[in-house]
């Protein structure tokens, strides 16, 4: 044994020895030398509001006005969090007013529906409705208001109404020498532009300048568009500051985790909500009135032999009286789909294409309204094809993107 052991202390001894000459025999093993990739999971978006040493500074001795709703929340985690308005008030912020948007500031309007004047029970502050009887600040209103603080989550589509509201705030603070301070939230489909451009004799509150239906900039970015390409009332310039998003880029995919409006539950309704949005402006039921608001679409005269989806609208929160309730409608569901990089008119065309009544598709105001141009009905009646259509957006699409250039923050 002690021969056998030396025997094996003499082998292992060369075979050290030849390895650090490099002429080993090679050993019946395969080291496992493949490096495994570092992942580095992307940095939380960090929201403008949670940035409160950035704007502080600029709220405290001022007399302060607030636009807001449900979604202006300081984050503590992904899923818990805390009205802005709260805790500015924490803070010895001398919050005087609250405008609300569309909605309401708690959020619980149905949309189109008129909010009114009153108090916010939880804070005792006077709210003003800018969805009521003015949608934009007078100046009995603003007062002996110093500054006023914009901080509302949009969505990205131009007749989502926010940004209308956005852009009369701006203007009355011109007018009034009023400072205008916008917290910056991601914009959930701001990784693409697309759709037909808002032609000047149909603006609206619907949409108030010359952009496409979707135009692809976070709200502070479109704020300092408004402002510097001249678009508030009589040329005018708001004092405007923004505070900046942390760690976001418009290809984010961001989860808004609270509804920016009733009927946007959830992201798939907000990725679909460029292309079923334009529904509201047709006799087609956009799933108001269903748990899958924007999710699928139907009416009872589509026609029966060409779709297998069938579902009956009836009152709900967010829509008190939807389209064709309490009636059995045909269509499609698309709450399986994936986030969309484009615009789409398929489903539009699709509904247009198999309803038995062609005359009771299109409202035809509200789909000028919400389409922005008049052209694009008469394209969908002639039996133009999506690509026909998108082909004659693309001018307007290339002109505004050059404009668009200047303010992109998050490149």
């Amino acid at each position: 044994m002690a021969i056998l052991s030396g025997f094996k202390s003499t082998v292992l001894l060369w075979f050290l020895i030849l390895s650090a000459c490099g002429n080993a025999p090679k050993a019946n093993f395969t080291a496992n030398t493949e490096e495994k990739p570092t992942i580095i999971p992307p940095k939380k978006i960090v929201v403008a509001a949670n940035k409160t040493n950035d704007y502080l500074p600029l709220l405290e001795g001022k007399k302060v006005a607030i636009v807001a709703n449900q979604t202006s929340v300081i984050f503590k985690t992904d899923s818990t969090y805390t009205h802005i308005v709260d805790s500015l008030q924490t803070l010895q912020i001398n919050i005087k007013k609250v405008f609300a948007p569309e909605h309401g500031f708690r959020g619980k309007v149905d949309a189109g529906e008129h909010v009114k004047d009153g108090v916010d029970t939880k804070t005792g502050l006077p709210l003003i409705s800018l969805y009521g009887k003015n949608r934009k600040p007078n100046n009995t209103q603003l007062k002996d208001i110093d500054v006023v603080l914009f901080d509302i989550q949009d969505v990205g589509v131009r007749f989502y109404t926010y940004i209308a509201t956005l852009q009369l705030v701006m203007e009355a603070c011109a007018e009034n020498n009023i400072k205008v301070v916008v917290l910056d939230r991601p914009n959930p489909n701001g990784h693409y532009v697309d759709g037909p451009t808002m032609e000047t004799e149909h603006r609206g509150f619907l949409g108030m300048t010359n952009i496409p239906l979707v135009y692809g900039m976070t709200i502070a970015e479109y704020a300092t568009m408004i402002n510097e390409e001249g678009w508030l009332n009589g040329n005018k310039k708001a004092d405007l500051t923004i505070i900046k998003l942390n760690n976001y880029k418009h290809t984010s995919d961001y989860n808004l985790p609270i509804r920016p409006s009733p009927n946007l539950p959830n992201n798939t309704a907000i990725t679909l909500y460029p292309s079923l949005g334009l529904f509201e402006g047709m006799n087609i039921n956009a799933g108001r009135g269903t748990e899958f608001q924007f999710q699928r679409y139907g009416a009872p005269f589509l026609d029966s032999t060409k779709y297998g989806f069938t579902y009956t609208p009836q009152p709900n929160f967010g829509s008190k009286n939807p389209k064709h309730k309490g009636k059995l409608c045909y269509g499609n569901d698309l709450s399986k789909s994936e986030r969309m990089n484009t615009m789409t008119l398929k489903w539009i065309i699709d509904a247009y294409e198999n309803s038995t009544d062609k005359s009771n598709v299109f409202l035809t105001s509200g789909f000028t309204k919400h389409a922005g141009t008049d052209k694009l009905q008469k394209q969908i009646e002639s039996g133009m094809s999506e690509s026909e259509i998108k082909k004659t957006w693309q001018p307007a699409i290339e002109e505004f993107k050059k404009i668009r250039a200047k303010y992109l923050i998050y490149n």
